[in-house]
């Protein structure tokens, strides 16, 4: 099964109308707020396989098999390994 395509900015649209809206925040500090949760989001679905550092939509989701042609990555990973 693979995992949707991340789409920052459809995320980012959301964030900022969420906290114009609903929240009530002036456009600078909403696109802030945005700016934070779009690169936090990012970097959660990159893997922290060193030779692989590809999206998680780029794998299979249950055997975690990297889908880009000639990468050695066998398993998303997560967090970094500290050795």
């Amino acid at each position: 099964m693979l995992e949707k395509q991340f789409k920052p900015e459809a995320l980012y649209n959301k964030v900022v109308h969420f906290y114009m809206d609903k929240k009530g925040y002036s456009k600078d500090k909403a696109n802030e707020i945005a700016q934070a949760v779009v690169k936090r989001e990012s970097q959660r679905r990159i893997c922290k396989n060193e030779d692989c550092k590809h999206f998680s939509h780029d794998h299979i989701r249950n055997s975690e098999t990297c889908l880009v042609e000639n990468c050695q990555c066998h398993k998303f990973q997560l967090n970094k390994i500290i050795q």
